[in-house]
Protein backbone atom coordinates (compact mmCIF):
# COMPACT_ATOMS: atom_id res chain seq x y z
CA UNK A 1 0.00 0.00 0.00
CA UNK A 2 1.37 3.60 -0.83
CA UNK A 3 0.84 6.00 1.37
CA UNK A 4 0.20 9.80 -0.34
CA UNK A 5 0.97 12.22 2.07
CA UNK A 6 0.82 14.98 -0.89
CA UNK A 7 0.07 18.36 0.37
CA UNK A 8 -0.30 17.72 3.98
CA UNK A 9 2.33 19.84 6.82
CA UNK A 10 3.25 17.87 9.73
CA UNK A 11 5.32 19.68 12.67
CA UNK A 12 7.71 16.47 14.14
CA UNK A 13 9.06 17.07 17.44
CA UNK A 14 12.54 16.75 18.49
CA UNK A 15 13.00 15.18 14.55
CA UNK A 16 17.16 15.34 15.20
CA UNK A 17 17.74 11.84 15.41
CA UNK A 18 16.95 8.67 15.85
CA UNK A 19 12.84 7.99 15.74
CA UNK A 20 12.62 11.87 14.97
CA UNK A 21 14.35 11.51 11.98
CA UNK A 22 12.95 8.71 10.83
CA UNK A 23 9.59 9.91 11.43
CA UNK A 24 10.38 13.42 9.16
CA UNK A 25 11.89 11.33 6.52
CA UNK A 26 8.97 8.74 5.99
CA UNK A 27 6.41 11.69 6.55
CA UNK A 28 8.42 14.09 3.33
CA UNK A 29 8.74 10.83 1.31
CA UNK A 30 5.34 9.95 1.22
CA UNK A 31 4.32 13.97 0.09
CA UNK A 32 4.10 16.05 3.65
CA UNK A 33 5.83 19.31 4.19
CA UNK A 34 7.61 18.54 6.99
CA UNK A 35 8.39 21.05 9.82
CA UNK A 36 11.42 19.55 12.24
CA UNK A 37 11.71 20.69 15.74
CA UNK A 38 14.64 20.98 17.95
CA UNK A 39 15.38 22.65 21.46
CA UNK A 40 19.26 22.37 21.45
CA UNK A 41 19.95 19.85 19.23
CA UNK A 42 20.19 22.16 16.48
CA UNK A 43 23.31 20.84 14.13
CA UNK A 44 21.40 17.14 14.33
CA UNK A 45 17.95 18.89 13.29
CA UNK A 46 20.16 20.53 9.90
CA UNK A 47 21.28 17.56 9.09
CA UNK A 48 17.81 15.95 9.58
CA UNK A 49 16.52 18.29 7.12
CA UNK A 50 19.37 18.16 4.80
CA UNK A 51 18.22 14.07 4.35
CA UNK A 52 14.60 15.06 3.42
CA UNK A 53 15.94 17.60 1.40
CA UNK A 54 18.37 15.03 -0.56
CA UNK A 55 15.64 12.93 -0.80
CA UNK A 56 13.21 15.53 -2.42
CA UNK A 57 11.18 15.91 0.10
CA UNK A 58 10.35 19.01 1.52
CA UNK A 59 11.48 20.51 5.30
CA UNK A 60 12.35 23.47 7.46
CA UNK A 61 13.68 23.76 10.88
CA UNK A 62 11.62 25.52 14.08
CA UNK A 63 12.98 26.02 17.62
CA UNK A 64 11.22 25.43 20.30
CA UNK A 65 11.29 23.70 24.18
CA UNK A 66 8.37 21.83 23.44
CA UNK A 67 7.18 22.11 27.12
CA UNK A 68 7.34 26.27 27.01
CA UNK A 69 3.80 27.08 25.70
CA UNK A 70 5.03 30.46 24.55
CA UNK A 71 8.07 29.27 22.19
CA UNK A 72 5.32 26.61 21.05
CA UNK A 73 2.72 28.79 20.29
CA UNK A 74 4.94 31.02 18.19
CA UNK A 75 6.45 27.81 16.51
CA UNK A 76 2.41 27.38 15.49
CA UNK A 77 1.97 30.74 14.30
CA UNK A 78 5.17 31.07 12.36
CA UNK A 79 4.35 27.21 10.31
CA UNK A 80 0.73 28.69 10.16
CA UNK A 81 1.96 32.05 8.44
CA UNK A 82 4.06 29.99 6.20
CA UNK A 83 1.54 27.22 5.25
CA UNK A 84 -1.78 28.54 5.98
CA UNK A 85 -2.81 24.36 7.83
CA UNK A 86 -1.85 21.66 9.67
CA UNK A 87 -2.51 18.44 9.20
CA UNK A 88 0.14 15.90 11.50
CA UNK A 89 1.46 16.61 14.60
CA UNK A 90 4.06 14.07 15.88
CA UNK A 91 4.82 14.40 19.53
CA UNK A 92 8.69 12.50 19.60
CA UNK A 93 10.69 15.27 21.94
CA UNK A 94 11.76 13.63 24.75
CA UNK A 95 14.36 12.78 27.37
CA UNK A 96 16.25 10.22 30.19
CA UNK A 97 17.57 11.18 33.59
CA UNK A 98 17.67 7.42 34.93
CA UNK A 99 18.53 6.99 38.29
CA UNK A 100 16.97 3.85 41.06
CA UNK A 101 13.93 5.52 42.88
CA UNK A 102 15.74 5.79 46.01
CA UNK A 103 18.34 7.68 44.49
CA UNK A 104 16.39 9.71 42.13
CA UNK A 105 16.66 13.97 42.49
CA UNK A 106 13.54 15.86 42.66
CA UNK A 107 14.48 17.48 39.13
CA UNK A 108 15.70 14.49 37.63
CA UNK A 109 11.97 13.55 37.91
CA UNK A 110 10.75 16.66 37.00
CA UNK A 111 12.85 16.84 33.63
CA UNK A 112 11.82 14.13 32.41
CA UNK A 113 8.20 14.94 33.06
CA UNK A 114 8.15 18.64 31.86
CA UNK A 115 9.61 17.16 28.21
CA UNK A 116 8.16 14.08 27.71
CA UNK A 117 4.64 14.83 29.15
CA UNK A 118 4.42 18.48 29.99
CA UNK A 119 5.46 19.03 26.12
CA UNK A 120 2.91 16.60 24.65
CA UNK A 121 0.18 18.61 26.90
CA UNK A 122 1.24 22.17 25.44
CA UNK A 123 2.43 21.13 21.71
CA UNK A 124 -0.92 19.14 21.11
CA UNK A 125 -3.17 21.94 22.63
CA UNK A 126 -1.36 24.38 20.05
CA UNK A 127 -2.30 22.78 16.89
CA UNK A 128 -5.82 21.90 17.94
CA UNK A 129 -7.47 25.00 17.23
CA UNK A 130 -6.12 25.16 13.59
CA UNK A 131 -6.94 21.66 13.21
CA UNK A 132 -10.64 21.85 14.87
CA UNK A 133 -10.54 24.63 12.09
CA UNK A 134 -9.85 22.37 9.25
CA UNK A 135 -12.20 19.22 10.86
CA UNK A 136 -9.37 17.32 10.06
CA UNK A 137 -6.08 16.51 11.95
CA UNK A 138 -4.06 13.25 12.92
CA UNK A 139 -1.95 13.84 16.37
CA UNK A 140 0.93 10.66 17.10
CA UNK A 141 2.82 10.24 20.21
CA UNK A 142 5.55 8.83 20.30
CA UNK A 143 5.08 6.92 23.99
CA UNK A 144 7.19 3.93 24.91
CA UNK A 145 7.06 -0.01 26.39
CA UNK A 146 8.52 1.37 29.38
CA UNK A 147 5.40 2.90 30.18
CA UNK A 148 3.60 -0.34 30.10
CA UNK A 149 5.81 -2.17 31.77
CA UNK A 150 8.25 0.29 33.99
CA UNK A 151 11.83 -0.20 33.50
CA UNK A 152 14.15 -0.14 36.56
CA UNK A 153 15.71 3.23 37.01
CA UNK A 154 13.11 4.91 34.89
CA UNK A 155 10.45 5.65 37.36
CA UNK A 156 10.40 8.83 36.02
CA UNK A 157 10.33 7.99 32.45
CA UNK A 158 8.19 4.93 32.44
CA UNK A 159 5.35 7.93 34.63
CA UNK A 160 5.92 10.04 31.57
CA UNK A 161 5.32 7.11 28.86
CA UNK A 162 2.19 5.69 30.88
CA UNK A 163 1.01 9.63 30.94
CA UNK A 164 0.82 9.90 27.48
CA UNK A 165 -0.71 6.52 26.76
CA UNK A 166 -4.06 8.20 28.96
CA UNK A 167 -3.63 12.00 27.33
CA UNK A 168 -3.82 10.26 24.13
CA UNK A 169 -7.37 8.62 24.88
CA UNK A 170 -8.34 11.47 26.68
CA UNK A 171 -7.41 13.44 23.22
CA UNK A 172 -9.31 10.95 21.12
CA UNK A 173 -12.20 11.49 22.85
CA UNK A 174 -12.63 15.14 22.89
CA UNK A 175 -11.56 15.95 19.31
CA UNK A 176 -13.48 12.90 17.77
CA UNK A 177 -16.06 15.38 16.80
CA UNK A 178 -14.11 17.09 14.95
CA UNK A 179 -12.38 14.79 12.84
CA UNK A 180 -9.12 14.67 14.76
CA UNK A 181 -7.82 11.25 15.19
CA UNK A 182 -4.65 10.57 18.56
CA UNK A 183 -3.03 7.45 18.69
CA UNK A 184 0.08 6.50 20.65
CA UNK A 185 3.09 4.54 19.07
CA UNK A 186 4.82 2.58 21.59
CA UNK A 187 8.31 1.23 20.20
CA UNK A 188 10.30 -1.19 22.07
CA UNK A 189 13.91 -1.10 21.99
CA UNK A 190 15.51 0.66 18.66
CA UNK A 191 18.58 0.92 16.91
CA UNK A 192 19.66 4.43 18.10
CA UNK A 193 22.61 6.57 19.84
CA UNK A 194 21.29 5.19 22.47
CA UNK A 195 20.90 1.91 22.96
CA UNK A 196 24.49 1.88 20.93
CA UNK A 197 25.89 2.48 24.37
CA UNK A 198 24.37 -0.79 26.02
CA UNK A 199 27.17 -3.44 27.28
CA UNK A 200 27.15 -6.61 25.28
CA UNK A 201 25.46 -8.10 28.34
CA UNK A 202 22.63 -6.02 28.82
CA UNK A 203 21.78 -5.93 25.14
CA UNK A 204 21.66 -9.48 25.28
CA UNK A 205 19.60 -9.81 28.35
CA UNK A 206 17.03 -7.52 26.56
CA UNK A 207 17.40 -9.32 23.43
CA UNK A 208 16.12 -12.12 25.29
CA UNK A 209 12.80 -10.31 26.02
CA UNK A 210 11.80 -10.08 22.94
CA UNK A 211 10.34 -12.67 20.91
CA UNK A 212 11.46 -11.53 17.58
CA UNK A 213 15.14 -11.13 19.18
CA UNK A 214 16.09 -8.08 17.86
CA UNK A 215 16.58 -4.62 17.85
CA UNK A 216 14.12 -2.23 15.76
CA UNK A 217 14.93 -0.25 13.28
CA UNK A 218 14.03 3.62 13.92
CA UNK A 219 12.28 3.27 9.71
CA UNK A 220 9.72 0.70 11.55
CA UNK A 221 8.53 2.86 13.85
CA UNK A 222 8.48 5.70 10.99
CA UNK A 223 6.17 3.38 9.30
CA UNK A 224 3.80 3.07 11.69
CA UNK A 225 3.44 6.84 12.03
CA UNK A 226 3.38 7.57 8.54
CA UNK A 227 0.22 4.99 8.23
CA UNK A 228 -1.43 6.60 11.21
CA UNK A 229 -0.90 10.05 9.59
CA UNK A 230 -2.66 8.92 5.94
CA UNK A 231 -6.14 8.34 5.34
CA UNK A 232 -6.12 4.75 5.35
CA UNK A 233 -5.96 5.47 8.95
CA UNK A 234 -8.99 7.32 9.41
CA UNK A 235 -11.00 5.18 11.40
CA UNK A 236 -8.32 4.33 14.08
CA UNK A 237 -8.20 6.63 17.23
CA UNK A 238 -7.33 6.27 20.71
CA UNK A 239 -5.01 3.18 20.25
CA UNK A 240 -1.54 2.70 21.51
CA UNK A 241 0.43 0.18 19.05
CA UNK A 242 3.35 -1.32 19.66
CA UNK A 243 6.48 -1.74 17.76
CA UNK A 244 8.00 -3.85 19.93
CA UNK A 245 9.12 -7.43 18.62
CA UNK A 246 6.27 -8.87 20.78
CA UNK A 247 7.59 -7.85 23.87
CA UNK A 248 4.45 -6.68 25.28
CA UNK A 249 1.54 -9.10 24.24
CA UNK A 250 -2.23 -8.16 25.34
Amino acid sequence: MKLDLSGRVALVTGGGRGIGRAVALALATAGASVTVNFHTSATAAEETVAAVRAAGGTAHLAQADVADAQQVDALVRELLANHKRLDILVNNAGITRDALLMRMKDEEFDQVLHTNLRGVFVCTRAVLRQMSKQRSGRIINIASVIGQLGNVGQANYAAAKAGILGFTKTTAREMASRGITANAVAPGFIETEMTATLGEETRQTILARIPLARFAQPAEVANLVCFLASDAAAYITGQTINVDGGMVME
